[in-house]
């Protein structure tokens, strides 16, 4: 928020990052340098910048933020995940990020980012995960599509995926038309965190053959997953790379 929202990146890279500051943002280079190059045309252009942190968990060394931005009054909305990891100085020393276009007609009426932000059942953030956990393994990088009522509550699945319909009947017709799309699959779960009753995802995806990069939140109640939102983002080609890469 200082550094992009704020525009004092010197400072708040000197504040907030530790002695190394290692970026899968792909078009952004590695350390504060590589966050400067990037960010000071990008402060030119955006002179107003509305920039708002939805939802955010933590998870040990790991902290994840949803993210909304509206640039130019509007010119250009966007709905970010990020994620990092800290050192033992609570500093950042690495960052992934999904960025997509805020997409105004969603199929389920409900926005990309709107919905529950208050993290809640802490004692539960362990059970959850496995949940998720298993969820990812049977339905998302298993294909076993008919387990899903395993895992989703049929009382309320709040879905935010522009594309998806509401409810259980919405995500199964989904699961449905990806049965045929073999070309269209997860391929590799990268991190898994948790805290309370939201687990996030980050996944390397295939769309129509073409990499991908996936974020998945999830919120659960009772043992079973109540809401859903992601951000997905295309991956470019290596020789686009200003860093090691997406993942």
């Amino acid at each position: 928020m200082e550094g992009i929202r704020d525009g004092n990146m010197i400072e708040a890279l000197d504040k907030y990052t530790g002695e190394r500051y290692t970026q899968h943002s792909t078009g952004v280079g590695d350390g504060k340098e590589g966050f400067m190059e990037f960010f000071a045309p990008f402060l030119e252009r955006n002179p107003k910048r509305d920039i708002q942190v939805v939802r955010a968990i933590e998870d040990g060394q790991y902290v994840f933020v949803h993210v909304y931005q509206s640039l130019n009054d509007g010119e250009a909305k966007w709905v970010t995940a990020d994620l990092f990891d800290t050192d033992d100085n609570d500093r950042m020393i690495e960052h992934w990020d999904v960025i997509a276009a805020f997409e105004e007609k969603t199929l389920s009426g409900r926005t990309m980012v709107d919905g529950p932000t208050e993290v809640e059942d802490l004692d539960k953030t362990d059970e959850n995960k496995t949940i998720v956990q298993a969820f990812f393994d049977d339905v998302l990088l298993g294909r076993k599509f008919d387990k899903a009522t395993k895992y989703i509550s049929s009382k309320q699945y709040d879905q935010h995926n522009p594309k998806v319909g509401d409810g259980l009947v919405g995500v199964i017709k989904h699961f449905e038309t990806k049965k045929c799309e073999k070309n269209s699959r997860y391929v590799k779960l990268h991190h898994l965190i948790g805290q309370g009753n939201f687990v996030v995802t980050f996944s390397h995806t295939l769309v129509s053959g073409e990499d991908w990069a996936f974020f998945d939140i999830f919120r659960l109640k009772d043992s079973m997953i109540v809401e859903h939102w992601d951000v997905q983002e295309k991956i470019l080609s290596p020789e686009q790379w200003n860093n090691s890469g997406k993942f």
